[in-house]
């Protein structure tokens, strides 16, 4: 089946930057494949088609940050600073699924945004995209109380009662430090709300873990 580059976003393109991008390969790339590191150059603008990238911002520390993850027909927003402005990646990506991506060089990317008004709309419409959501984030971190953002990070990895994720994970997800999240979430178990066991939450108070999530008071 010929591919849809509609069903990614890429809409109104006219017939020579189609033609342009249905030429490019597609990549396969594997679960837990690291695409760019902090210090890396920008070499070309990933057009996912499947999977899922998760991007981290990494402190002196070593503490990570998931800044936002990359869905097909989204985009990420360090690559497009990169090749628009020339700086180096300052976060690290890592496929957390099998991926298959379409990867624009550099000088096609720029050629196609000088030149083709639909590739254009529609990088500048996901990088706004993805600018509001890795805002969102910034806030979430600074104005949102660390038990707050806990409780929405388990309700959103849970399958029915069941979270398998490690305290590291968590601190990721939301951005803090595996030990506070540990304090955390032995707090919430002293309250009834989960059940604690190695690389497993059961959640034994639903309701009140959504208040909380709901609630930062």
């Amino acid at each position: 089946m010929p591919l849809s580059l509609s069903k990614y976003g890429l809409t109104d393109l006219d017939k020579d930057t189609e033609r342009v991008l249905m030429a490019l390969p597609i990549t396969e790339v594997p679960k837990d494949t690291v695409l760019f590191r902090p210090g890396d150059a920008a070499s070309g603008f990933a057009l996912l088609l499947d999977g899922r990238i998760d991007v981290f911002l990494i402190g002196s520390s070593g503490r990570e940050l998931l800044l936002y993850s990359i869905k097909p027909g989204q985009s990420c927003v360090q690559s497009t600073l990169g090749l628009m402005g020339g700086n180096d990646y300052t976060g690290e990506a890592i496929s957390t699924s099998p991926c298959r991506v379409i990867m624009i060089p550099r000088d096609t990317f720029l050629s196609l945004m000088d030149k083709s008004g639909g590739f254009r709309n529609f990088v500048f419409r996901a990088f706004a995209n993805r600018m509001q959501s890795t805002i969102q984030v910034l806030e979430q971190v600074a104005f949102i109380k660390i038990e707050t953002r806990l409780a929405a990070a388990l309700l959103k990895r849970a399958k029915g009662n069941e979270i398998h994720a490690t305290h590291q994970e968590l601190a990721v997800m939301i951005g803090s430090a595996r030990e506070v999240v540990s304090r955390r979430l032995e707090s919430l178990a002293k309250r009834g709300i989960l059940k604690l066991s190695r690389g497993h939450i059961a959640v034994i108070d639903t309701q009140a873990l959504s208040k909380l999530a709901n609630n930062p008071s």
